[in-house]
């Protein structure tokens, strides 16, 4: 696998989005990152979902929904239209997507346990395509990411507090105490009803400027316009149906 070509990233999002690249922004982004037993809740059919076990890490660290270059709209970069048409409809077992090497491969399988379902193909396709660089590339930074989010305060307090009620407060407290005063305003929180209980379903951050090799995103964060915070709070969901 090649180094990530992060100044190639910026460069294709200052293309699309020049407004973006004025005074020294080279590159924005938004990283969703989802509590996967939260999404097991409402997905218990998935693979991942039926194979989901307490102590299992997609249990009690962020998983990698995606890397989703901005504005919103830049999706399906090159992509032909049948491809386009079998992602929208779901089959994402059948959409092709070139070989990830083997070590970035074993990485992605814990960052991200869709990819039993092909999740990685159908991010690939719809955002991946439209950033610079290859599929190692691209996920690359999004594991570099997602990984830096995990080993800080934001990671330890959604892993420390399991089966509690969480604010959006606290996130973002977190992400200031690790990626400096402001980052949290960055956050948005997305929650899911289940019966009687409010899920923390993800979080968003946004992300501008270049991103740094080794997942150094702090930067990045604060130089993204702020957000509102979403949902004002919920449970950090365990293991297993509730």
């Amino acid at each position: 696998m090649k180094t990530p070509n992060l100044t190639g990233l910026a460069v294709a999002a200052c293309v699309f989005l020049p407004a973006a690249c004025s005074q020294g922004e080279d590159a924005a982004y938004v990283l969703a990152l989802s509590w996967q037993p939260a999404f097991c809740e409402r997905q218990a059919a998935k693979p991942e979902c039926r194979s989901q076990q307490d102590g299992r890490i997609d249990t009690r660290q962020w998983s990698l929904h995606g890397l989703w270059p901005q504005p919103g709209t830049r999706i399906y970069c090159g992509v032909e239209s049948a491809t386009i048409e079998a992602d929208k409809q779901g089959r994402w077992r059948d959409l092709p997507a070139p070989r990830i090497s083997e070590a970035l491969w074993r990485r992605l399988q814990v960052a991200m346990p869709g990819t039993v379902s092909s999740l990685h193909r159908h991010e690939w396709i719809k955002h991946g395509t439209c950033m610079d660089g290859d599929i190692d590339d691209y996920y690359a930074l999004s594991l570099d990411l997602v990984e830096a989010v995990n080993r800080s305060a934001v990671g330890r307090l959604a892993g420390e507090r399991l089966g509690q009620h969480v604010s959006v407060e606290e996130i973002r407290a977190a992400f200031d105490r690790s990626f400096g005063r402001g980052a949290g305003e960055r956050v948005r929180l997305a929650c899911d009803q289940d019966g009687d209980r409010r899920l923390i379903a993800e979080i968003t951050i946004g992300l501008a400027g270049k991103v740094g090799e080794g997942g150094d995103i702090a930067a990045a964060i604060l130089a993204a316009r702020p957000t509102d915070p979403g949902c004002p709070g919920g449970v950090i969901d365990e293991a297993g149906s509730q």
